[in-house]
């Protein structure tokens, strides 16, 4: 379902539709807006992306390194000053 927004073009908006017209020339300011909208929101799903994997990675590359560095009671000792 289609939901209709207002969007006052402040300048920040403005400059992004300036820019987004270069990109699309010929098309009215109100295209260049939806245009803009899917774009920003496949960038930000490609960088969450990214985030991921780049976490993924780390978490991977530090597995099982660092073993040696906790107690095998290591938990449970942390647990005992927890709250019931």
């Amino acid at each position: 379902m289609a939901s209709s927004h207002q969007v006052t073009e402040t300048p920040a908006i403005a400059r992004a539709i300036d820019l987004a017209a270069r990109r699309w020339p010929g098309e009215p300011r109100s295209k260049l807006l939806r245009r803009l909208g899917v774009a920003g929101g496949a960038a930000l799903a490609a960088a969450d992306g990214d985030g991921a994997r780049r976490r993924r990675k780390a978490v991977e590359a530090s597995s099982g390194r660092y073993g040696d560095a906790f107690s095998a009671d290591y938990l449970a000792e942390l647990r005992r000053d927890w709250p019931e």
